[in-house]
């Protein structure tokens, strides 16, 4: 049976293999370049500490070494945008046909014929399958996060959308996860092609959902304050990477004057007021710290891993009783 598996599916290993090696052979370059890159900006950072939030002048001193670096490497963050579709292709050509195309050619049968079980069948083509691509997808996960270091410092911050969905440990869950939507999707419509569409739709659905309303309530949000006038501002420091998700400037009594900003005033105008605003005009900011990043990789990591135990179960209960 492994053998079989073997012969099944090496194409799309030896595929999955040259991808690897042609992303690295992109990566490691430039990765190489951006941290060399990147040090003048990570002695300032250095020196900022570890607090949520820092005096303006000292961080705005590391967000200009951060802007010069952003002008001849911020194409880059973008180029690594196109890395997020990489689970989703494993779901689609790895899961989807891993049942479907079984059936729709009608293979299983003659394995089932030979004294091999369905419960058998489903495991050793699931386990072995899924051993791959778990290993695979923690190469592929390491390469890009060590790539995206000096990006996270610099032009992202590595806990915002899109970032953290490219690095630490989620690329594997959201990997597995795909496998399990396709590999679900099989049973359910025993055919490639729809299964490869159920499990697009349904995995972007699931990401989607998990992203927007999940992962901002993993923990509550913290908040900060600090007067608009005065000479003693505060920012948020560039070395610690908070998750900023709201940023407004209030009044002294909290309503909301600027929504989406920040401002600062050091002279104020000739009525003693910051140029006309209240004077107990201060920043508001919701935040997640950045130190909950790895909290926040594990605990969305863990949901997708439920998921894709109960939709393995699943197709494995369908395997059983509902294929013929």
């Amino acid at each position: 049976m492994i053998w079989l598996v073997w012969r099944q599916h090496r194409r799309q290993l030896f595929a999955a293999l040259i991808g690897l090696a042609v992303l690295a052979l992109a990566l490691v370059p430039t990765g190489l370049s951006t941290h060399k890159a990147i040090a003048a900006y990570s002695r300032c950072v250095d020196a900022l500490g570890t607090a949520d939030f820092v005096p303006l002048a000292a961080g705005e001193k590391c967000d200009v070494l951060a802007e010069s670096f952003g002008a001849t490497h911020e194409s880059w963050a973008y180029a690594g945008i196109l890395l997020l579709v990489l689970p989703l292709l494993v779901g689609l050509f790895w899961g989807a046909p891993l049942v479907a195309r079984e059936v729709e050619h009608g293979t299983h049968r003659l394995v089932w014929t030979q004294g091999i079980t369905r419960r058998q069948w489903a495991l050793t083509k699931v386990g072995l399958v899924g051993a791959t691509v778990v290993v695979l997808a923690a190469v592929y996960s390491t390469l890009v996060t060590w790539w995206m270091e000096p990006l996270n410092d610099t032009i992202a911050v590595r806990f915002s959308y899109i970032f953290f969905d490219q690095q630490g440990v989620v690329p594997v869950a959201y990997t597995v996860f795909a496998v399990a939507v396709g590999i679900f999707a099989g049973t359910v419509v025993p055919r490639v092609l729809p299964a490869m569409a159920t499990t697009l739709v349904a995995f972007l659905f699931a990401r989607i959902a998990i992203a927007v309303f999940v992962r901002p309530n993993i923990r509550a949000s913290e908040t900060r304050t600090g007067l608009v006038a005065g000479t003693e501002h505060v920012m948020p420091n560039p070395a610690v990477g908070n998750w900023i998700t709201e940023t407004s400037i209030r009044t002294g009594d909290g309503r909301v004057l600027q929504d989406g900003s920040t401002g600062y005033c050091v002279t104020g105008g000739g009525d003693g007021t910051c140029n006309g605003m209240d004077p107990n005009a201060f920043n508001h900011w919701t935040y997640q710290p950045g130190g909950r990043f790895w909290l926040f990789q594990w605990v969305e990591s863990s949901i997708y891993v439920v998921l894709s135990v109960a939709l393995l179960y699943l197709a494995l209960r369908r395997i059983q009783k509902r294929l013929s």
